[in-house]
């Protein structure tokens, strides 16, 4: 199902934090929000928040880790990274590569079949692309 007239399909800020269940806490009880996803992967801890049209995900330093090296081939990211649903990963990696992208990791199929491109824009803002899976939509 394409989108054409909508490039970027959804908003992920990604936040790795020092103190993963205070981070937590705050998070979800301070705001009254539960996790619409929780994923620990390698000893790394995550949770996903749904927030309107945009979610926060909340990683531990290992996490970052396990997800940097899929993306990245080490752990490259800073505090914040931004990742960005798009509809075709090639055409909008293209676009910002052109604009001064610089390309940290050329694309990757993840293990749970997203394809994916690490970038960092001018200032250093590492940024995640990320194409959906035909069969993560059907599901």
């Amino acid at each position: 199902m394409s989108k054409p007239n909508r490039p970027i399909l959804e908003l992920r800020v990604a936040l790795t934090v020092r103190d993963y269940e205070r981070s937590v806490k705050f998070y979800c009880e301070g705001l009254g929000i539960e996790p619409a996803a929780v994923w620990n992967n390698d000893g790394g801890k995550a949770l996903m928040l749904n927030m309107g049209n945009a979610t926060l995900e909340v990683f531990d330093e290992r996490q970052a880790e396990v997800i940097d090296q899929l993306e990245a081939g080490g752990r490259v990211s800073g505090q914040v990274r931004f990742a960005l649903q798009v509809p075709d990963l090639r055409s909008a990696m293209e676009r910002l590569l052109a604009h001064g992208a610089t390309l940290v990791h050329p694309p990757v199929t993840t293990p749970w079949g997203d394809y994916n491109v690490r970038l960092q824009d001018p200032d250093g803002m590492q940024i995640t692309l990320y194409q959906v899976s035909e069969k993560g939509e059907a599901e």
